[in-house]
């Protein structure tokens, strides 16, 4: 007898949320070592976002809504992987972070030094808002 399982709504939306932010945060470990790749070479950093795309053989607006907002799907994921000879699969694992890139230290210093203006009330809400929005619920 076979047996069937359902999960919540909110499990399969996690899911496909996880999936959509480890694709956009490794195509984007992809472009920097493209781009450092370049720039090292001597060719200069003006058009490197073009010049990414037309490697993945998509075009320029597509890249720029991969980077900010558009999911990528099973289908493109493996085209990027093949154009930048990763094997298959790869843009779907986590990987730990190789630093911070310019906007994350932006914010981390914004926050520490929210942190450290406020008072003990001040810094209770700050953490709870960090901690809502981090919480997989």
């Amino acid at each position: 007898m076979r047996q069937s399982f359902s999960f919540p709504l909110s499990f399969v939306h996690n899911v496909v949320s996880n999936i959509t932010v480890v694709r956009r945060l490794n195509v984007l470990s992809l472009f920097q070592t493209f781009a450092e790749e370049q720039m090292r070479a001597g060719v200069s950093p003006k058009g490197l976002e073009q010049t990414f795309a037309q490697h993945l053989q998509i075009s320029p607006s597509m890249w720029s809504q991969i980077k900010s907002s558009r999911p990528i799907g099973d289908k493109l994921a493996r085209q990027i992987e093949a154009a930048c000879k990763q094997a298959v699969g790869w843009l779907d694992e986590e990987r730990a972070s190789q630093g911070l890139n310019p906007s994350e230290q932006q914010f981390l210093a914004l926050a520490l030094k929210a942190y450290r203006l406020t008072n003990a009330e001040g810094r209770k809400k700050l953490k709870s808002i960090v901690k809502a929005m981090t919480d997989p619920r």
